[in-house]
Order: structure tokens, then sequence, then C-alpha cells
């Protein structure tokens, strides 16, 4: 397997207010579907995507536990909708609001999901930056990739507890109720 560099740029893209990021991955989380616009923005191929992990886009400045999260709610069958910072082929990085659903076949078992992300509202990036770097702080305190969620998901748990707010709520709420 060729070796992946994880330089980081500090340039940011852009998504057009008319973009949507399309891709589709199996259960396991490998992609099966990258539309042009995926293509476009992360600076990959298609034949360097499919097949592959979704998290080949993954920033190292998103926390884990946002992902955690992610997971476990679309694995449980539900959709959601999340604030997230991806890294492009190059170093480059950029946001998305991202809606992810689950794939159900004819028997209702979950087959795939379905990933649609577009340009963030400013407003919510700039909100749930600082809620990122405190969790992506927590979680540096330990050494594994499951202790770290394990400790960032505790401290967004509580976070969200206090706030007396679900998450698909605050999703909402740090943008004053605007993707």
């Amino acid at each position: 397997m060729a070796h992946r560099d994880f330089s980081l740029t500090g340039v940011e893209r852009h998504l057009g207010q008319d973009d949507i990021i399309v891709s589709k991955t199996d259960t396991a989380g490998r992609i099966t579907y990258a539309n042009s616009v995926f293509l476009e923005i992360s600076g990959y191929t298609e034949e360097e995507l499919l097949g592959k992990a979704h998290n080949i886009v993954r920033h190292p400045q998103m926390p884990r536990c946002v992902f955690k999260y992610l997971w476990d709610t679309i694995r449980a069958g539900d959709e959601v909708f999340a604030y997230v910072l991806n890294r492009a082929k190059e170093g480059d990085h950029y946001w998305v609001f991202a809606h992810v659903t689950p794939t159900r076949g004819a028997d209702g078992r979950i087959v795939s999901y379905h990933s649609s992300r577009r340009a963030p509202n400013r407003a919510a990036v700039d909100a749930v930056t600082p809620l990122y770097r405190t969790l992506l702080a927590e979680e540096a305190k330990y050494r594994t990739p499951q202790e770290q969620w394990q400790a960032g998901l505790a401290m967004f748990v509580k976070w969200l507890d206090e706030k007396k707010m679900p998450y698909e709520e605050l999703v909402f709420a740090l943008s004053g109720g605007a993707a």
C-alpha cells in the first residue's frame, strides 16, 4: 500500500452554495460511490476512493468522538447531521454540513449508508470549532484511538447534558437554526 502523506497546507477549500457531495458506503464504511463534487473537492480520483474506508478524508483536527457518535447513530438505524472538517488529498481542508442515512434492504436490514454534504453556514463552523478543539484536547490525553474517542465522547455527552440539548438540536442551534 502506498504511503499516505498527512501533511496539512492550512488552505481551506470551499463548496459552492449549490454543490452537494454525495457518497455511499457499505456497512463497513468502504466507499462504493463518490460523485464528481466529492472527487473535485477532495482531490482524489474515483479509483483512489472506491473500496477505501471513508475516513480517507478524515482531518486530524476532527474529534474521533464525533465520528463515533455518527457511526453509532447510523448503525442504530437513525439519520444524523454533523459539521465535519475533512482533509483533501494534498492537505487542504474543507468543512461540510453532513446528512448521513442508513439504506435498508427489502428485509429491513441496513445494507449501506448514504451521505449528502453541502456547504456549511460559516457561523455554525465558527461556533462548533471551539467545541471540537476542546474535545480534541481531551482526546489528546490518551494513547489509543479507542481511549481517545471514549474520553471525548464522555466529555461530549456531559456537555450536551449540561446544555439539556440532544445532539441534533445542537447542530442547528450552533448556527442559529440555519444549516
